[in-house]
């Protein structure tokens, strides 16, 4: 074979070490950057429609919600026409919501004991009936005052069951990972009713009066009641548990030795019931204080829902739980203070102008304070604990509403709202103290 005439190739060179070291060590030196953002932004608000149980529910809550807001406030309106009786129209929201602050541990515990779903359907079925009742009496011209406090009672009664177990219902919706968006969007749907269903009771009522307001209410129910039974959700499960006595004693011993959980009620409970003096009182400064009448009411009513649908989209940005408890402080101060500037205010277009700020700041809150506590409690405590979530809600404005009325009546409708933003102000900054012992749990 032919040698190659070729020579062969020298070995390589390892590169000397030393420039890789000193560059190794300029790197380590340098600022560490910060990490890429999570994703975030507007596209975030929404990800919980991808669930189709969610968009179900969802679907029906937009028919429904704006029934029961036209029936809240042709209900307000009845009262007060029957009556002109600032303390009635306390009595009317006493009736409504004590059975919900009484008989909402029962509620929850048959949340976590049974299912969640079948009590919802239950619940909505019943409110509907309730709807009819009201809307029976007030087209045939018979209904008087004590019929519209017992059927508020009723239905106060219907949602002690029904608000734990929707509440309770809607992680098995989502999921853990899209529950603020989850509780965002069904808030923004709230409020967003919020805004048409007083402003249509208004025209409706201004037109043929309030009993149309409740027929449409229990109309509305079909569509909820209808997208409840198309969902597909698992089997429930029966777990063994103990006595239902000492199984609710469970749900209100848990709630006690988590301090973070009870600090979070404690401030919902405090705000619901700083609000509850200028919700039951704007009839009266709609109509005695502005001359606005139905209408007027309307105007106010949205205004103070289109800046909760603003307040609670823009909490639904959110990627993360992280500093929700700032912005329930930060709610409070926005809240109480708007509260004062309205009671105080002159003139109508001020106070249209503030209700905004109350419904921005009342969401926030509320929507922050019940996803933190969702995340923050295990599922097998879950019914109990969003009883006493809506025991803050809802349950503790009966008393709210009692003092609002017999408060009126001795300093005012507008210093007794006053009174309530000083409260929403001190509340506040009493929860910020508390904040610096749990902010490692919730940041």
């Amino acid at each position: 074979m032919k040698a190659s005439s070729e020579s062969p190739e020298p070995a390589r060179q390892l590169p000397d070490p030393a420039p890789l070291e000193e560059l190794a060590a300029e790197v380590d030196a340098l600022p560490a950057t910060r990490p890429l953002p999570e994703p975030g932004g507007w596209r975030l608000v929404f990800r919980a429609l991808r669930h189709r149980n969610f968009r179900l529910f969802v679907g029906g809550q937009v028919v429904s919600l704006v029934g029961t807001f036209m029936q809240a406030m042709a209900q307000s309106w009845l009262v007060y026409r029957l009556t002109r009786s600032e303390w009635l129209l306390g009595i009317a929201w006493f009736c409504a919501q004590i059975p919900v602050f009484v008989l909402a541990p029962l509620g929850g515990l048959a949340a976590d004991r049974y299912s969640r779903y079948r009590i919802v359907v239950a619940t909505q079925t019943l409110a509907m009936l309730q709807a009819f009742a009201l809307a029976v009496l007030t087209l045939s011209g018979r209904v008087q005052v004590w019929h519209v406090l017992a059927l508020a009672t009723t239905l106060g009664v219907v949602n002690a069951f029904d608000m734990p177990g929707r509440q309770s219902l809607l992680i098995q919706m989502t999921g853990k990972e899209d529950l603020l968006s989850a509780i965002s969007l069904n808030s923004a749907i709230f409020n967003s009713a919020r805004v048409v269903g007083p402003a249509l009771a208004g025209l409706v009522i201004a037109a043929v009066g309030e009993g149309l307001c409740f027929l449409f209410n229990g109309l509305s129910f079909v569509a909820v009641i209808a997208a409840l039974l198309a969902m597909r959700l698992p089997a429930f499960v029966r777990r063994a548990m103990s006595s239902p006595w000492r199984h609710l004693l469970d749900g209100f011993r848990y709630a006690h030795t988590r301090a973070i959980v009870g600090a979070l009620l404690l401030m919902v409970a405090a705000t619901t019931i700083a609000c509850t003096p200028a919700l039951v009182l704007m009839p009266f400064f709609a109509e005695d204080i502005f001359h606005r009448g139905s209408r007027g009411l309307g105007f106010l009513m949205g205004a103070m829902g289109a800046g909760a649908i603003v307040g609670t989209l823009w909490l639904a940005r959110r990627s993360k739980t992280s500093g929700l408890a700032d912005v329930m402080f930060r709610s409070a101060l926005t809240l109480g203070a708007a509260f004062i500037v309205i009671a105080l205010s002159p003139s109508f277009y001020v106070a249209l102008a503030g209700m905004p700020l109350v419904g921005f700041s009342v969401m926030r809150q509320n929507v922050s304070a019940n996803t933190l506590i969702q995340t923050l409690i295990p599922d097998e405590f879950r019914g109990r604990i969003m009883a006493l979530y809506s025991m803050t809600v809802v349950g503790i404005a009966p008393f709210g509403s009692l003092a609002a009325g017999a408060l009126a009546t001795r300093i005012g409708a507008q210093w007794t709202v006053v009174a309530g933003g000083t409260l929403a102000l001190v509340a506040a900054l009493l929860f910020r103290l508390r904040l610096r012992r749990f902010r490692s749990q919730i940041a």
